[in-house]
């Protein structure tokens, strides 16, 4: 069991410190080739910070364990917003966000629908892999445009500019920065998985409670970062952007790949309770932009406590099933 643990700790470790050497790397790489902020802001930003959960939930789904795989995508979602926004919030209260952040907020809870919607089948197949990365170009392609057109719209661009905190003036360190996190994360994803695997059986517990707990809290560990510094910094915009477009990318992206990799079996839970909460978690973010102009602190608690809340359903059904 201690060993197991180790590997668990080691393995969250390598995923945060990775997705932070990958993301900053990238951006000052891209920023030396004159690739514009918006392209970094949504494109590597993007991918960086959702690396961790496409590298676990590949590696579960090829070593036999789908619930994790899929729990992670799902939990990640669910903690992204419950979890960290609620955090940002307790912290600072969330105001003065762009309208693009409710556009944003609006496609990332489409998103969510279609998940349930795949979920009434008994498999997530390649075909629905494969659309939803035609769906991701698509975003992509449109999201540039937008932003493009709309000239006051700066949500992706204040994103990159949050990984230029730490100036790389040596012309080795970037690309030194990006490789060795690319070896973390996938290091760091073998050992989260087999330990989190092992710990699970060995407790009687559920792989899909893991991977919607421990694992899904575990990859998210960057954009916690990420957000607790913009929320310090006064930054709300970027806490949005990280999260919403976090959970856009940990659909289409990574559950897009991993299904065309490996198609995944959906059980009873998570067509039944688990992608529900997180399309209830994404309606109520969806909400909160649409029909207030700030999040304070006492929404911050009331989404803390209900994630609490969830975490607490989730072991007890999860051991007793």
């Amino acid at each position: 069991m201690t060993h197991d643990l180790l590997l668990v700790a080691a393995g969250l470790v390598l995923l945060f410190v990775g997705g932070e050497g990958l993301v900053r790397g990238s951006v000052a790489l891209a920023e030396r080739f004159g690739i514009s902020k918006l392209l970094i802001g949504l494109v590597i930003v993007g991918f960086g910070t959702s690396t961790p959960e496409l590298l676990v939930s590949v590696n579960a789904a090829l070593d036999g364990a789908p619930e994790i795989a899929f729990g992670n995508v799902v939990g990640s979602n669910i903690a992204n917003i419950l979890l960290i926004v609620g955090v940002a919030a307790l912290i600072l209260p969330i105001s003065g966000w762009q309208r693009t952040a409710v556009r944003e907020a609006l496609i990332a809870t489409l998103v969510a629908l279609v998940v349930v919607g795949l979920t009434q089948g008994e498999v997530i197949n390649r075909v629905e892999g494969l659309a939803m990365l035609v769906v991701l170009a698509g975003y992509l392609a449109s999201s540039v445009w937008l932003e493009r057109r709309d000239r006051e719209a700066k949500t992706f661009e204040h994103e990159a500019e949050e990984f230029e905190d730490i100036p790389l003036s040596r012309p080795w360190l970037p690309p030194v920065l990006a490789l060795g996190g690319i070896g973390a994360l996938v290091y760091g994803a073998d050992l989260l998985v087999e330990g989190s695997v092992n710990i699970a059986r060995s407790f009687g517990v559920p792989d899909a409670v893991i991977g919607l707990s421990l694992v899904a809290v575990g990859t998210s560990l960057p954009e916690l970062a990420t957000a607790i510094v913009a929320a310090v910094r006064k930054h709300t915009d970027v806490v949005l952007g990280n999260v919403i477009g976090s959970n856009i990318f940990n659909i289409l992206a990574i559950l897009g790949v991993t299904v065309v990799i490996q198609p995944i079996e959906v059980t009873a839970r998570f067509r039944e309770i688990d992608t529900p909460v997180m399309l209830g978690a994404s309606l109520l973010l969806l909400a909160l932009l649409f029909a207030t102009t700030r999040i304070s602190r006492l929404w911050g608690a009331t989404m803390l406590v209900a994630y609490a809340a969830y975490m607490v359903f989730l072991f007890s059904s999860g051991i007793t099933s």
